[in-house]
């Protein structure tokens, strides 16, 4: 069964979220405070949280960059505020996805289920599990990121995006390609999220990340990984 940890200091939306879920099929467990998210990631072995900004002991940008630097579990960032500031630095300290208060419990849920998908699909191709191109290499079946033989940590949301453009390199995808195959056809978000998970793709893997040669922008169209040749 798959298991959804709830971190949220407030106890009614944590209460009704959890019984929701579990309507839906998922094991879960909800915590409020941000030492005992982190205390649950090796107790309850979660396979997607959902995590509150603002918590009364660690700010929960803190808890989702220490949550990134132990793994690529999916994260989706909940915020009391519509404050794109908020929203860009979730994603670039490593959420996957973004919610802000109130919600409707559907929304979530196909978020949720957009996110478990896509960590399925991968963990169920049967393609080669390695893809080298540069010097960058992406384990599918270990879910790692390798530059120069040194590993690169990124989230969930990150992973798949760069594994979809590594399984296409040399072709321009375009953003309707990227939203539809990483984010999921039923996922409703702001377009500028894939910018930022781009952006911070870049600042990981590039050189220069100012003057990107592995990630290209196709103006107007979208985004393209080059080409083995392009980099031998």
């Amino acid at each position: 069964m798959t298991r959804i940890l709830i971190v949220d200091d407030d106890e009614l939306i944590a209460d009704s979220l959890s019984y929701s879920l579990k309507l839906e099929g998922y094991e879960t467990r909800s915590v409020g405070l941000g030492a005992q998210a982190l205390d649950a990631l090796s107790a309850f072995s979660p396979d997607l949280v959902v995590l509150d900004l603002n918590l009364p002991d660690i700010n929960g940008m803190e808890v989702c960059r220490q949550m990134r630097i132990r793994g690529t579990i999916p994260v989706i960032m909940l915020t009391a505020r519509d404050d794109e500031i908020d929203r860009v630095m979730g994603l670039e300290i490593g959420a996957d996805d973004y919610l802000t208060k109130p919600f409707a419990f559907r929304e979530l849920l196909a978020r949720i289920r957009a996110l478990l998908r896509r960590i399925q699909f991968d963990q169920q191709e049967q393609t080669p599990s390695l893809i080298n191109i540069g010097a960058i290499t992406l384990d599918k079946k270990g879910r790692r990121i390798l530059r120069h033989n040194n590993e690169i940590e990124v989230s969930a949301r990150e992973f798949d995006l760069l594994e979809l453009l590594m399984q296409n390199a040399g072709t321009a995808l375009s953003r309707e390609q990227l939203l539809d195959q990483v984010w999921g056809q039923d996922w409703v978000g702001d377009h500028r999220t894939l910018n930022v998970h781009v952006r911070w793709l870049r600042v990981k893997l590039e050189e220069d990340p100012a003057s990107p040669h592995l990630i290209q922008t196709v103006r107007g169209y979208g985004y393209r990984f080059a080409g083995p040749e392009e980099l031998a």
